[in-house]
């Protein structure tokens, strides 16, 4: 309680400094908007700014989609503006800082100069801050991979753990969006949409580790939103790209991507076909009683071939007004298989009481598509917009299940059974946001958003005991559940100089039903209205040479609501001494997040935060009430939790062909309630080294290296050893620039397994865990059309960008 008091102290008195330095604030923020002569913004302008009595100290930054970009600059000082992009002519502006202007709208006329000829330098970082979120730009990472998901677990200080659960700060996992929807899908499902998805597909990846009132408050951990390409480019552009990965079983991919933009009418196609298989090996040991232990040996097998295509059309009625449509098809098919090696043995003298082999299959197939239409209305020129989104999706699973137990000793006949396992969801999602700039720097962001879910789930066994097969009751299920979530939120900014206030506050009604029918009625019907602040206040602490460093404070309340396969009571057969079930019962989790960070010229490098959980839940294993050597896995609701969490961000040097990223990440977590109906108190605090490495030997050749290490991990109660993994990647250049060839390697020492340990309530058992992690591969990308070649560097990278 010592250390919650003490970094409850620092963030309040990092508070008040904040507060001192604003009112001793002379720097300003400066605002540019970069145009067309069509009065259209234009993305990706290099604007570098050089103040006029020291020509050393230059910043240069892009515009974003929008056409603006900021800047924080000295008031009453003199500066040399110069803005210049691909196909227009360069203009160079003088300006005197006042509190007077601090918007500049800039108009660029088209180039015709050739192509070939044209040459703008900038950075582009790997990672940047923008207001409450971080964004990474993928390409890079996509070189080396041959999925979505391999992109996801090669961003620096973004964990996923061997169930594809993200980490951001906290040890809550955080919520995946696509395309800044929440697609209400469970894990299982993200991942396998996520594995379909082509590498090339991702334009950007939002990190929110603490979203504002806009966002969902659903879920603690934060947000990873994947925001995928859409046809933005003028002209036909497109890419194939194709790769093939070997570890313990082979992967390989076929994706394709077109993109067309006539200037109103905008559209793309992106295809995916891949084949992949990995493993899952588990060794676990479990004392169940006084002297009785039971040692498994248990290895699964993951075949699948999936089929994605991701299609789209936009077109643009006018200056202010475009309308999209967004469509996705995701198409798996699966045959799953573990055999598990069982011996129950007593711990004194060794003596093998039971000897067994199961073997469990799943065959089966997963559907998914969604459907969307959504529009944005530029109200003014300065950024004034109304969005507009309506969306359906679609999910389907269909299983068959066989499993059979063969006991060796004592000799008995072998037992098992089948059964089918069916589920679906429909999702309608619609949502209305408006965001107004006013004079005094002030921004109003008000909007409504409604969710509806309905879930039904139906199972059908059957048990065979020496040869005679009859209904499996236990296992046989139906199952339905509903979810309505209706939510408005209202947010206002302010810019007080150089200092920023976003205050919002968002109110969720939330109306959940489930009904079980068979075997028995657990019916639960959950009406409730919450209230979820948000406080956000950014200022620039000094500088450093160059480089800006500004600070963030940030105060947010979220929830997390049990999703439908954590209460859904169905039995989930894993192995005859194991078995998952949800929780009807489950009550959703609130948190209160704290967080103090600190980026220098857009990039993160510090933050100190603390999480204050009520009615946590996780997964838990309890012992059957019948037979002690039967455990199940489920979800319960423990007491509370509190965590510390420290991150820290760093480069040396910053810039030149190479450049080296350090990063370290630091989790604290107290838990205080009850486990299995007995006081728990547990505290762990684990510590992560992540790095990332690139060098550039020339304009075609990029080698780079990233990794982490993990010290005491944690996963739910289970206590982790060290366990960590290596990458590399190089990638060559050739074609004129058009074909990109990529070797990786992933795991390079295979430091992935990770040995486990839980001593919580009744349950006492250590283990170790691996999966098919280390893999050699290559990639082949080869662009065509007429494309503007953008060859993105990474994080703190001042090499330029040819093109």
């Amino acid at each position: 309680m010592l250390q919650l008091t003490v970094v409850k102290k620092i963030i309040v008195s990092l508070a008040a400094c904040f507060i001192v330095a604003a009112i001793s604030a002379q720097n300003i923020n400066i605002s540019f908007k970069i145009v067309s002569k069509k009065n259209e913004p234009i993305a990706d302008v290099s604007l570098s700014v050089i103040k006029r009595t020291d020509s050393s100290k230059k910043i240069t930054k892009l515009t974003d989609s929008s056409g603006i970009v900021n800047f924080v600059l000295n008031q009453g000082e003199q500066y040399s503006i110069k803005a210049s992009a691909l196909n227009y002519k360069a203009i160079e502006k003088g300006i005197t800082i006042s509190s007077k202007q601090t918007k500049f709208v800039w108009m660029l006329e088209p180039s015709t100069t050739d192509l070939q000829e044209v040459t703008v330098v900038s950075r582009k970082p790997l990672m940047k801050q923008e207001d409450d979120k971080t964004i990474v730009e993928p390409e890079n990472l996509a070189l080396a991979s041959s999925n979505g998901y391999e992109v996801l677990e090669k961003v620096p200080g973004l964990f996923m753990d061997q169930d594809g659960n993200v980490y951001l700060s906290a040890t809550s996992p955080a919520k995946i969006f696509i395309n800044g929807r929440d697609l209400k899908m469970s894990n299982d499902d993200m991942v396998t949409l996520l594995k379909n998805l082509p590498p090339g597909a991702i334009l950007k990846i939002e990190i929110l580790r603490t979203p504002s009132a806009k966002y969902d408050a659903s879920g603690s951990g934060g947000i990873v939103n994947v925001v995928l390409k859409k046809g933005v480019k003028i002209g036909t552009t497109g890419s194939i790209s194709a790769g093939w990965q070997q570890g313990t079983y082979a992967n390989e991919f076929i994706s394709l991507s077109l993109n067309n933009n006539n200037g109103k009418f905008t559209d793309y196609v992106s295809a995916n076909f891949s084949k992949r298989n990995n493993f899952d090996h588990l060794i676990s040991n479990r004392v169940f009683a006084n002297d009785s232990l039971l040692s498994q040996n248990s290895t699964t097998t993951y075949p699948a071939s999936s089929t994605y295509l991701g299609f789209g059309l936009g077109y643009s009625f006018n200056k202010k007004f475009t309308a999209n449509y967004d469509g996705k098809i995701s198409y798996n098919d699966f045959n799953n298989g573990t055999d598990n090696s069982n011996i129950i043995s007593k711990i004194s003298s060794g003596q093998i009481l039971v000897n067994s082999i199961g073997n469990v299959n799943n065959n089966g197939k997963s559907f998914y598509t969604s459907h969307e239409l959504s529009s944005v209305y530029k109200i003014d020129t300065i950024g004034s917009e109304w969005t507009n989104d309506v969306s359906y999706s679609y999910s389907g699973y269909n299983s068959n299940q066989v499993y059979n137990t063969n006991y060796i000793f004592p000799a008995t006949t072998v037992t098992g059974g089948n059964g089918t396992i069916d589920n679906f969801r429909n999702t309608i999602i619609a949502q209305s946001d408006i965001k107004l700039k006013q004079q005094h720097h002030i921004i109003i962001e008000t909007g409504l958003k409604t969710s509806v879910l309905q879930f039904n789930s139906n199972t059908n066994f059957n048990k065979t005991v020496s040869g005679v097969s009859s209904a499996d009751k236990f296992r046989t299920n139906s199952f339905r559940y509903n979810e309505n979530i209706n939510a408005a939120y209202a947010q206002l900014s302010k810019s007080f100089g150089n200092v920023i206030l976003k205050m919002g506050v968002r109110v969720e009604n939330t109306n959940m039903s489930g009904h079980q029918t068979i075997p028995s009625d657990t019916s639960f019907n959950i009406h409730r209205t919450d209230f979820f602040p948000y406080i956000y206040l950014s200022k620039p602490l000094m500088k450093i040479a160059s480089f800006e460093l500004r600070g963030y404070l940030v105060y947010r309340r979220s929830i997390t609501r049990p999703p439908y396969d954590y209460l859904n009571p169905f039995s989930k057969y894993v192995d005859q001494y194991l078995y998952e079930t949800g929780n009807p019962n489950l009550k959703p989790q609130f948190t209160q997040n704290f967080e103090a960070n600190v980026s220098v010229d857009e990039r993160p490098i510090i933050a100190l935060g603390y999480n204050d959980t009520k009615d946590m839940f996780t997964n838990v294993v309890y012992p059957s009430d019948s037979v002690k050597s039967i455990v199940y896995k489920t979800y319960d609701n423990l007491g509370k939790n509190k965590e510390i969490y420290f991150r820290a961000l760093g480069a040396i040097p910053p810039g030149g062909k190479y450049f080296f990223v350090l990063g370290m990440q630091f989790n604290h977590n107290l838990y205080d309630g009850y486990y299995d109906s007995s006081p728990l108190l547990y505290k762990r605090s684990s510590y992560t080294l992540f790095t990332f490495h690139n060098l550039k030997f020339n304009k075609l050749t990029n080698i780079t290296i990233n990794g982490y290490v993990r010290f005491k991990g944690q996963q739910q109660f289970y206590d982790l050893a060290t366990f960590g993994s290596l990458n590399a990647s190089i990638n060559r250049k050739m074609l004129k620039e058009k074909l990109t060839v990529t070797a990786s390697c992933t795991d390079i020492f295979y430091t992935q397994p990770n040995d486990f340990t839980s001593h919580v309530g009744t349950i006492n058992a250590y283990g170790t865990r691996s999966a098919d992690s280390r893999r050699f591969g290559i990639n082949l990308r080869y662009n065509f059309g007429f494309n503007k070649k953008d060859d993105r560097k990474s994080m703190f990278n001042d090499e330029g960008i040819e093109r």
